[in-house]
């Protein structure tokens, strides 16, 4: 005797595209934050920025190399690394507002983070007041075009893969 196939949808579940949705974010974070960071590291070579990557060691002092390249480059592998946990957030928490604006805003919050409230655990990052216009318009610039990165590109794959198809052939 044959079996019969039991039948599946056409349409998968609600489950497995969001499991689908958790990998193509982490895969925006680690790119997005691998890209970002090492335009922030052309711009601090470049001299528009005093701040670099490296930044994220600044509490440990005790590392001598974390200012060299070889620091700066392992700065921007942890910050792709810690921009997944960044994408989903935005994923969980951002991702069906459909608006740049929203986006880019999530990049100015996460400088404002930066900026604000880690100052003071940040001991290689100056107050406000002094870091210069060249770094304030340089870093506010890249985490803008970070948050609009990850912003864009979480909202796009949500948006295509949800079924829904928004967009006429007319």
């Amino acid at each position: 005797m044959a079996r019969r196939k039991k039948k599946t949808s056409a349409k998968p579940s609600q489950k497995h595209e969001f499991i689908k949705s958790l990998g193509r974010a982490a895969v925006t974070g680690i790119f997005g934050g691998v890209f970002w960071s090492a335009a922030g590291l052309v711009c601090h070579l470049l001299n528009f920025s005093t701040v670099g990557p490296s930044l994220l060691f600044a509490p440990l002092s005790f590392w001598s190399w974390r200012n060299n390249m070889s620091g700066q480059l392992i700065a921007v592998a942890v910050i792709g690394v810690l921009s997944v946990i960044i994408a989903l957030i935005y994923l969980l928490a951002l991702s069906k507002l459909k608006s740049i604006w929203i986006a880019i805003g999530f990049g100015l919050m996460l400088w404002g983070f930066v900026f604000f409230l880690l100052q003071p655990f940040l001991k290689g990052l100056p107050k406000l007041t002094m870091l210069g216009w060249n770094t304030l318009t340089t870093t506010l610039c890249l985490y803008a075009l970070y948050g609009l990165f990850i912003g864009y590109s979480i909202s796009f794959d949500i948006e295509e893969n949800s079924g829904t198809n928004t967009y006429s052939n007319q």
